[in-house]
C-alpha cells in the first residue's frame, strides 16, 4: 500500500530519520512520526515533488498508521500555505463574561457570576484575539488551533446544571482554512 502526498510550489519537505519538517511561506512545522510499533513497518521517503508513505504489510493497523501520517502530512503542508482559523462565540444570558488572554493563558471571569476566574491553556504558538464576543484562533498547526479551541470550550463546561436552562460558555462556532 502506497499513499502518495503532492508537494505544491514554495513548500520544502525534509526528512530526517522518523521526523518530517515542512517550511512553506507561512512559517515550520516539525513533527516526529516516531512509534516502535510501526518503526521497521512504514517507510516515509520523498520522490521528486511527490511524498510517499509506503508499507509492505495490509494488516488494518499498518495501514490506518500509514494513512494517519499521510494525513497528518497534508494538514502540514496546508497550515504553511495557507494556515488554519477557529472562530468561538462567547454565550451568556445574565453575567456578563469577560475574556482576556495573559502569560499563554486564556482567562475567563464572571462565568455565570463565580468570583474567581477559569483558565484555558494556550498549546504552541497560535495567535488568539478577542473581538466582542468572539474569540478568533489562528495558526500554521492544525492541532495546536484546534487543542487551544478545545481547551477553551472545555473551560466553560457545566455540570450539575441542566443545559437547557444554562446555556452560557465559549463554543465553537467555526472551523475553517484561512484563504
Amino acid at each position: 500500500m502506497e499513499k502518495k502526498v503532492a508537494i505544491p510550489e514554495g513548500v520544502d519537505l525534509e526528512i530526517k530519520g522518523r521526523t518530517v519538517i515542512v517550511t512553506g511561506q507561512k512559517g515550520k512545522i516539525e513533527r516526529n512520526f516516531n512509534d516502535p510499533r510501526f518503526n521497521k513497518k512504514i517507510e516515509i521517503k520523498k520522490e521528486g515533488n511527490n511524498f510517499i508513505v509506503k508499507t509492505e504489510l495490509l494488516d488494518r493497523k499498518t495501514k490506518a498508521f500509514a494513512g494517519t501520517v499521510a494525513s497528518h502530512i497534508k494538514n502540514m503542508i496546508l497550515g504553511v500555505t495557507k494556515g488554519f482559523c477557529y472562530v468561538l462565540t462567547i454565550n451568556y444570558v445574565h453575567f456578563p463574561m469577560t475574556v482576556e488572554i495573559k502569560d499563554n493563558k486564556v482567562l475567563i471571569r464572571n462565568f455565570l457570576g463565580e468570583k474567581g476566574y477559569r483558565e484555558a491553556k494556550i498549546i504552541g504558538k497560535p495567535e488568539v484575539k478577542v473581538d466582542k464576543d468572539k474569540i478568533i484562533i489562528t495558526g500554521i498547526n492544525k492541532e495546536d488551533v484546534g487543542q487551544t479551541s478545545s481547551n477553551i470550550e472545555a473551560a466553560c463546561r457545566i455540570s450539575g446544571r441542566d443545559r437547557r436552562v444554562f446555556q452560557d460558555g465559549i463554543f465553537i462556532l467555526e472551523r475553517k482554512v484561512m484563504e
